[in-house]
């Protein structure tokens, strides 16, 4: 038989899912394992199953598939899935969408783990993205906000007036510092001593002489440092600050020609202030300018995913908390209660897909696999805790000439983020701390009004009286006590231990999806990969048996 006649007859008897996993098995299609290296690097566009694909099995009717979460990886393998027609029911526990992705607005109510009602008391317009906050322009999260028709704007992930503000780390404590300052002197004096160094023959045996000349004239620019000084090594290429430090006076007309911000900081409190170990966090992939956020809140993302399931016919159960999940030899039985006081009733479902994460469904009743149920205990929930700060004046903008951006510190705050909307407003709201670790669970075991008492006195340090006097509303998040998420995101002690693996495969007719199971933790995008991934398998299991 030849191969083309081969592959028609598998096109007409299993539709072009079965089609293209055998194209793909036969190495006629570019995959990550089959590629041409000149293609190893591109990214194959995403081919959602259609109808057509799953109808061409004449099975008698559509498979029903229970997806329980309605995150961003559950939102989207409903979605997804209801394209190719199938019949999706999206369980979730809370009486919104999103999961994680939760944009506290004033008249949100939450309940903390062990904790007493918080109510946010925002103004109109403003509001926190107590989980995600910013989009990477390469990240799939992009695509599903042109394809649902969510408008994004500018996140200032990284902003030159913004602060650095160190304790107890030398002669530099306690003072803070605008990005440009310290960048300007970090660059400096790191370009001063490899200046000097190169020049002097430390790097002979690595260039060739054009190739040190070639690279001293980057450094001169680079961290703009003086000329080499014949008969004076130690002269040489000596870093002494200037403009890219800022000015205490800026230039202006006629005569006023600025006085520049100086001298700089001696290369020892430079040293040791620590301050150039933040900076590579902008060189990393997924945190470089431009990055992005929805326009009125991320949230924005998962109601445009859900009214777009609910387009497709299918239906989403709010309130509806999972307790058991069961594998059956034809489906999966999962058995719902519901907040509202309702009698628990049982799912019925060819197929599901759990994007609970470990640490809660690791809690609920099930019949899964011993290594399912040890690599869900595997997994590690991480503490994260956030505080927005609602302010009748933009102080920071008017009196410190900041707009946007973040400032980074070694207190228990870690970050100050500044608002990258509502510009030259009114009000603003500050994320007060976005913390991880010790330094989470510390403001976490705190009340709402401890943790805002510690986050302004904290702040204070760096803002000023402003910080406290013109504070008009605040709301808090212990992501490690939010009910159904119990962390901020969850981290794998090993991903060779097999734990790992082991939910990337079904458990039976159960697929597990979500930011945990890809190498995007804590991203949407990785939630998203997630999905796709699980809904191309659970679609080839169900075109070819």
């Amino acid at each position: 038989m030849r191969r083309r006649d081969f592959l028609t007859k598998v096109g007409l008897a299993g539709g072009a899912g079965a089609l293209y996993t055998t194209m793909d098995a036969l190495g006629l299609v570019a995959s990550p394992t089959n590629a041409p290296a000149a293609w190893a690097a591109e990214t194959r566009a995403w081919q959602p199953p259609s109808a057509s694909d799953f109808g061409l099995r004449g099975h008698g009717g559509r498979r029903r598939v229970l997806v329980l979460g309605a995150g961003i990886a559950g939102l989207v393998t409903a979605y997804e899935l209801g394209k190719a027609g199938y019949r999706v029911t999206l369980v979730e526990a809370r009486e919104r969408p999103g999961g994680r992705n939760w944009t506290v607005r004033g008249g949100t109510v939450e309940t903390e783990l062990g904790g007493s009602p918080q109510r946010a008391r925002f103004s109109d317009g403003q509001y926190l993205n107590a989980g995600p906050a910013r989009l990477a322009q390469h990240m799939v999260t992009v695509d599903y906000c042109r394809e649902l028709g969510v408008p994004i704007e500018v996140f200032t992930n990284a902003n030159e007036d913004a602060y650095y503000y160190q304790e107890e780390v030398g002669g530099l404590s306690g003072q803070r510092i605008r990005h440009r300052t310290a960048k300007a002197d970090v660059y400096g004096y790191v370009s001063e001593l490899l200046a000097k160094s190169t020049d002097q023959g430390a790097l002979d045996g690595r260039l060739t002489a054009e190739d040190r000349d070639r690279l001293i004239a980057f450094l001169r620019n680079f961290g703009a440092i003086g000329a080499r000084r014949a008969g004076d090594p130690a002269g040489s290429y000596a870093y002494t600050g200037g403009s890219r430090r800022g000015y205490t006076l800026d230039p202006g007309a006629g005569t006023q020609e600025g006085d520049v911000l100086g001298p700089p900081f001696s290369l020892t409190d430079v040293l040791q202030s620590q301050v150039g170990n933040y900076f590579s966090f902008e060189f990393s992939y997924d945190q470089a300018m431009l990055m992005f956020q929805p326009v009125g809140g991320m949230d924005q993302i998962p109601y445009a995913l859900a009214r777009a399931v609910q387009r497709q016919g299918g239906q989403i159960l709010y309130g509806t908390p999972v307790s058991e999940i069961v594998n059956t030899p034809d489906g999966v039985e999962v058995t719902v209660g519901e907040q509202r006081g309702w009698r628990p009733r049982v799912l019925r479902g060819d197929y599901a897909v759990c994007t609970v994460p470990p640490q809660v469904l690791k809690n609920v009743t099930s019949n899964f696999s011993a290594p399912v149920r040890e690599a869900l205990a595997y997994a590690v929930p991480n503490s994260v805790g956030k505080i927005a700060l609602e302010y009748r004046r933009r102080f920071w903008e008017e009196d410190e000439k900041l707009i946007g951006g973040i400032t980074n510190t070694n207190m228990d705050l870690s970050t100050i983020w500044y608002p990258s909307y509502g510009y030259l407003g009114e009000r603003g709201t500050i994320v007060g701390y976005y913390n991880f670790g010790a330094n989470a669970v510390a403001y976490g075991d705190l009340p709402p009004e401890g943790r805002l008492a510690r986050a302004v006195a904290q702040g204070k340090k760096i803002h000023g009286d402003s910080y406290e006097r013109e504070l008009a509303s605040s709301f808090s998040v212990a992501w490690q006590k939010i009910r159904y998420s119990e962390g901020g995101w969850v981290s794998w002690p090993s991903r060779t231990s097999g734990h790992y693996d082991r939910l990337l495969a079904p458990d039976g007719n159960v697929w597990f999806a979500g930011d945990h199971l890809s190498y995007y933790i804590a991203w949407q995008a990785g939630a998203i990969e997630s999905a796709r991934k699980v809904v191309r398998e659970l679609h080839a299991r169900a075109v070819n048996g």
